[in-house]
């Protein structure tokens, strides 16, 4: 919703719940035969101060950030929050009742009356907290929920992509056909690119809707696609993978690894004719897992334009982590001839989920 449809829906409930308060109170007046001028003239200056005090109120919730709070935080604050308001409503209100709209005298006020009409003021703030942190909850899970589908339909992406990318005619000709090579030549090693390659294939078509998967299913099958494209480029690749062991059960997204690994191939070893050297690295740094995809090469970006597959990849980390991952493609500046991809992600579950946080801050 855009702020300024919710700033308008906002205004819109209060006037109209806040003016339902008031014709309850006229009706009332209405039903015992007190009804005059004065009391709907009150009737309205008790809205307004109403509108008033509720308007701070949800202020204070603003800047205190308790739509992201607990409820067992949040119910002590609104405990002293929505009792002061009340009381101080109340004694507005009776100010109003005695020296402008005359409903009674200073000789016929009453502390007891006060209390009782705080107490009153009290429930009714209460009411408007509910329905102002359930209209925001309800909202909150909404967003999660588009997020959700928004995270599934890049996960669907992806596996569309790598179907695409990476078990198209052409990659399987390639590697069927070095593999018929091998086959006579070196019967060993033509099994083993025939394992490297149904592991790869296997892994892509159970992906399904998979969100995440460990970090040592990912180097697993990073390690099988750079066997299969070693056999094409021959001497042309080297590559080497130094993966911690603390690593290995970290979540990552399906796919990124090789996305990485591929582009780095893709744009950065094959069109060289002497090729290049990739490295795969994986360490924790602290709460953080930093994995580093160093390759040959020279990184020329477009402006304005990013390929599918990094494009996906930040949408997927965007929407599984928030800001608390990132990923990064440069050119090595300690390093002449290399680029770096670097990619940093949270090595343990979040306190909150991103959407939802985010969705309550910005309501």
């Amino acid at each position: 919703m855009r702020p300024f449809t919710r700033r308008r829906l906002y205004w819109l409930l209060q006037v109209t719940c806040w003016g339902l308060y008031a014709l309850l109170g006229i009706t009332i007046f209405k039903v015992m035969g007190q009804l005059t001028v004065n009391y709907a003239l009150a009737q309205l200056c008790i809205v307004a101060i109403n509108i008033g005090a509720s308007h701070l109120l949800r202020a204070m919730i603003r800047r205190g950030g308790w739509l992201r709070l607990p409820v067992l935080a949040v119910v002590p604050r609104l405990l002293v929050v929505n009792f002061l308001l009340s009381l101080v409503t109340q004694s507005l209100i009776s100010l109003l009742m005695m020296y402008v709209v005359h409903i009674f005298t200073p000789a016929q006020f009453s502390w007891t009356a006060l209390l009782l009409y705080t107490l009153y003021g009290n429930f009714v703030f209460w009411l408007w907290a509910v329905l102002y942190f359930g209209l925001h909850y309800l909202d909150s899970y909404k967003r999660a929920e588009v997020d959700k589908w928004k995270l599934a339909a890049a996960v669907q992406e992806a596996e569309m992509r790598m179907l695409k990318a990476q078990i198209n005619p052409h990659f399987m000709f390639n590697g069927l056909n070095n593999i018929r090579a091998l086959v006579i030549e070196d019967p060993a090693r033509a099994r083993d690119m025939i394992t490297h390659l149904s592991d790869l294939l296997r892994y892509s078509i159970q992906l399904n809707s998979t969100e995440k998967v460990t970090l040592a299913r990912e180097v697993e099958i990073v390690e099988h696609y750079l066997a299969l494209e070693a056999m094409q480029l021959e001497e042309r690749l080297e590559y080497s993978l130094d993966v911690a062991p603390d690593t290995l059960g970290v979540l990552i997204p399906p796919m990124t690894l090789q996305l990485l690994v591929e582009n780095a191939i893709k744009h950065g070893i094959a069109p060289r004719p002497d090729g290049g050297r990739i490295t795969l690295t994986a360490r924790l740094s602290g709460a953080r897992l930093l994995i580093t995809v160093c390759n040959t090469g020279q990184y020329q970006p477009r402006p304005d334009h990013e390929g599918v597959g990094l494009r996906n990849a930040r949408e997927r980390l965007q929407l599984l982590f928030g800001p608390a991952a990132s990923l990064q493609l440069a050119n090595d500046p300690a390093a002449p001839d290399t680029v770096v991809a670097e990619l940093h992600l949270p090595a343990g579950p979040l306190p909150q989920p991103a959407a939802t946080a985010a969705a309550a801050v910005s309501a």
